[in-house]
């Protein structure tokens, strides 16, 4: 299970620069934006705090300077399955690192330990939750411990989206060490609040942080209402056969409906929830990350640290509670860089079901009633931002971008309110009539006792609350009642009313009502001219040939997408006798460049984007024997059309 690294092998590799590591292990030429001031940055000493997006390559900023320093690096991780994949990869770009959690039996963890004793793992991933035990002290007081590296560094926050009080145990451990270490911290998500919380908690000192921009250009984010969801996935899934997603689910029992409808509707899927023993939870993610099966339906326990790079969409069975889990869990599709696309299936009652986990989360009991409370109202703030974010009608790409503190134009292209066409309505009549029917019901009730009211209902429930005697009862009855959502929706994005989160939701009035209902301002909203349009014409194009993100332009035509299948299934062959996932031993984005490239020597295979030494001698040879193969064949049919002609 553990490979002992060769001491002389580890000699060389500190005598090596950071473009010779990154090119040898990970086959790339030049780092991504951000990278190499990081790096730069924990080689010179100095801590360091990263925040970059789901894709953008945060472990190498730690990863690299690990083989670089003098002295073992120790990567905190929250997960198991992260550090497994993690580490997988690692000996996969031949870079010799261990893991130490609760997955191990009590020998191997000794046996891990003394091969870390012996300075045999340059690289050592460790749960926070061992970091203060008496075995893994012993071992740190007696070694000469570089860095540590915090990963998923938002989980030490209170005001974090996932906070882990285990995270706390960090500084108590950096604080028992002889000699302090480099220590550095990354996220994928972070508000200026927490990006803060974490200088504070971890006491980083005078730190170089980067944020390198949350945006991914590469993904597309649509937002969907629609009465029948599962319609709207099973018509998504049909349309995307060959291409690998996840679908999230907000309960487990819809997990196991969404997931046991389409295995009858012939679907190749799998299923992901805490409710599951170890063992099933085990082998349906390796299905899944192995390319056993397409598509796994999860929820929000699955995905954290799954490096799987071809996931081609992202689609959401229900509203996340809050931007920063939604943005996390989107973000898993597209890690290649190749188009992917994030959709959300929203329904008004994903409101009151998140607003019950809220209210009944058994997370964080050791925390003091005051904190917990604190906690509590921040979760029903971001729930209500998320909210927001099914509602509004501009750029989706730039209202995310906005929650996290930064600025984009207001036009991306790439979502759906980008790609539907708009048109301004003055809505003022409506707006009114609704602020007027929630004042003069003195505010007692929710949404569709309001919109009943209006519309002029006759059930049972409006007459028993009186409602059928309000002065604005009917009053807006040709109005369809979708239309009605709509405008209350902005009413609520615009601030003008706020639904409680108590369990009974009630609409309230705010201040700004009055500029509505006393002085007469106009709202004008934007409203769309018609159907919600496919991105891109990515399904159009769908029609003509297959695709698995692969470049929609001139340079990749039918005869780079028939080379990249045969690839596609040597990568397969060649993971499954090595019992890894196929994208460890190439991602579809390298295979898509050697399509590109055609290399028939190793210099030119070592031009390839993810194309490393190391990988070369893997697995060079095979690829430039099958691209070989093909070109003879593709020259042979060439020749034979000549001859017929």
């Amino acid at each position: 299970m553990y490979i002992a690294r060769d001491v002389l092998t580890q000699k060389k590799e500190k005598q090596m620069d950071k473009y010779e590591i990154l090119k040898k292990h990970f086959g790339y030429d030049t780092f991504r934006q951000a990278q190499e001031t990081l790096i730069d940055s924990i080689l010179d000493g100095k801590d360091t705090l990263g925040i970059m997006p789901t894709g953008a390559g945060k472990s190498l900023c730690y990863q690299i300077p690990a083989l670089l320093m003098e002295g073992v690096t120790l990567v905190i991780s929250p997960l198991i399955s992260l550090m497994k994949d993690q580490v997988a990869g690692l000996n996969q770009a031949g870079i010799h690192a261990a893991f130490l959690n609760s997955s191990l039996t009590p020998g191997q963890y000794r046996k891990a330990l003394g091969f870390a004793m012996q300075g045999r793992y340059p690289i050592i991933y460790v749960a926070p939750e061992r970091l203060v035990t008496p075995e893994f002290l012993e071992f740190a007081l007696h070694t000469s411990i570089a860095m540590v590296a915090v990963d998923e560094a938002h989980c030490v926050s209170q005001w974090g989206q996932d906070f882990r009080p285990s995270y706390l145990k960090i500084v108590e451990f950096i604080g028992k060490l002889p000699e302090r270490p480099v220590l550095s911290a990354f996220t994928a998500t972070a508000t200026k609040e927490v990006r803060d919380d974490i200088i504070d908690i971890l006491q980083l000192r005078d730190p170089t942080v980067m944020t390198t921009g949350f945006d991914r250009s590469n993904l597309y984010f649509g937002v969907v209402s629609v009465k029948d969801r599962y319609g709207a996935v099973k018509n998504y899934l049909e349309a995307h056969r060959e291409e690998s997603g996840i679908i999230y689910c907000l309960t487990r029992k819809h997990v196991e409906e969404v997931c046991g409808r389409l295995i009858r509707d012939g679907f190749s899927v799998t299923r992901y929830h805490a409710g599951l023993s170890d063992e099933e939870r085990r082998k349906n993610q390796d299905d899944f990350i192995y390319d056993r099966v397409a598509v796994i339906v999860a929820t929000n326990a699955f995905g954290m640290g799954i490096d799987k790079s071809n996931v081609r969409f992202v689609l959401h069975y229900g509203m996340p509670k809050n931007p920063e889990s939604y943005y996390q869990e989107a973000g898993r599709a597209g890690r290649d860089g190749a188009p992917a696309q994030c959709m959300l299936y929203y329904s008004g009652q994903d409101v009151a079901t998140n607003q019950l986990f809220i209210e009944h989360n058994q997370d964080n009991q050791e925390l003091d009633e005051v904190t917990r409370a604190i906690v509590m109202e921040r979760d029903r703030l971001r729930l209500k931002k998320m909210t927001f974010y099914c509602f509004t009608n501009d750029c989706l790409r730039d209202y995310i971008l906005q929650y996290f503190g930064e600025y984009g134009s207001n036009y991306c292209g790439n979502c759906s309110n980008c790609l539907t066409r708009f048109e301004e309505v003055d809505v003022t009549k409506i707006a009114a009539a609704l602020l007027g029917c929630v004042k003069t019901s003195r505010q007692r009730y929710g949404v569709t006792v309001v919109l009943d009211t209006l519309r002029g209902a006759r059930t049972a429930k409006i007459r028993e609350y009186g409602m059928d005697q309000n002065p604005h009862y009917g009053e807006l009855e040709q109005v369809p009642v979708h239309r009605l959502r709509q405008v209350l929706n902005y009413l609520q994005l615009q601030e003008y009313v706020f639904v409680t989160g108590d369990t009974y939701a009630v609409v309230k009035l705010t201040e700004k009502a009055a500029d509505v209902l006393e002085r007469g301002e106009r709202i004008v909203m934007k409203l769309a001219k018609e159907t919600e349009r496919a991105p891109k014409s990515r399904d159009d194009d769908r029609k003509k040939r297959k695709t698995h993100g692969l470049p929609e332009d001139g340079r990749f035509g039918e005869t780079e997408e028939n080379l990249f299948e045969k690839l596609r299934r040597l990568r397969t062959e060649l993971a499954r006798e090595a019992k890894i996932p196929p994208y460890m031993v190439f991602s579809d984005k390298t295979l898509t460049h050697m399509c590109l490239v055609k290399p028939v020597t190793k210099g030119e295979m070592l031009t390839v984007s993810g194309v490393g030494d190391y990988k070369f001698e893997k697995y060079g040879e095979e690829f430039l024997q099958c691209i070989a193969a093909f070109k003879e064949e593709l020259e042979k049919e060439g020749n034979r059309q000549q001859e017929g002609t």
